[in-house]
């Protein structure tokens, strides 16, 4: 088995469609205006932060990927850029999509044996750790986004 094509496979599906759970990122988001995507539920992120913070570790570690350093920080993963019309949501929802199969086609291309080599530094695991990290990522804010859109889409809501 081709363990890197696998865990390509897993996060394509968290996005595309495809997973165990039947609930992908781009289905899911298929309906949802810049309105909903930038209303405030509760306490909640918005979804169009949740989608930005998901994207976010992606495109860090997409980089890494690439062979440039580690350039990330946390606090900066909820930064998402005002979304004030359809077309600035069209954009993240590009960039995200776009963003993911560069993310897949570069993990497909991993050598086996570096998926148990230490991510940049050992407080950070392994590859394989790193890499399904960012599946598990998904699956965990996909699920807020799907309870939000509930809330959103209610009829209680209009």
């Amino acid at each position: 088995m081709n363990t890197p094509l696998q865990i390509a496979k897993h996060f394509r599906d968290v996005l595309f469609g495809g997973n165990w759970t039947s609930v992908n990122l781009k289905e899911t988001l298929a309906d949802i205006s810049w309105q909903q995507a930038t209303t405030k539920v509760y306490s909640f992120n918005t979804i169009a932060i949740l989608v930005y913070h998901m994207n976010y570790y992606v495109g860090v570690i997409t980089k890494v990927l690439q062979g440039l350093p580690l350039d990330g920080k946390d606090k900066d993963s909820f930064n998402c850029p005002p979304i004030e019309s359809a077309d600035d949501w069209q954009a993240l929802l590009n960039k995200t999509y776009t963003e993911a199969e560069t993310f897949a086609s570069l993990v497909e291309q991993l050598p086996e044996n570096k998926l148990e080599e230490i991510f940049i530094h050992e407080k950070y695991g392994t590859y394989y750790r790193n890499l399904h990290g960012v599946i598990e990522h998904y699956h965990y804010h996909l699920g807020q986004i799907v309870i939000i859109k509930k809330i959103i889409t209610s009829p209680a809501a209009s």
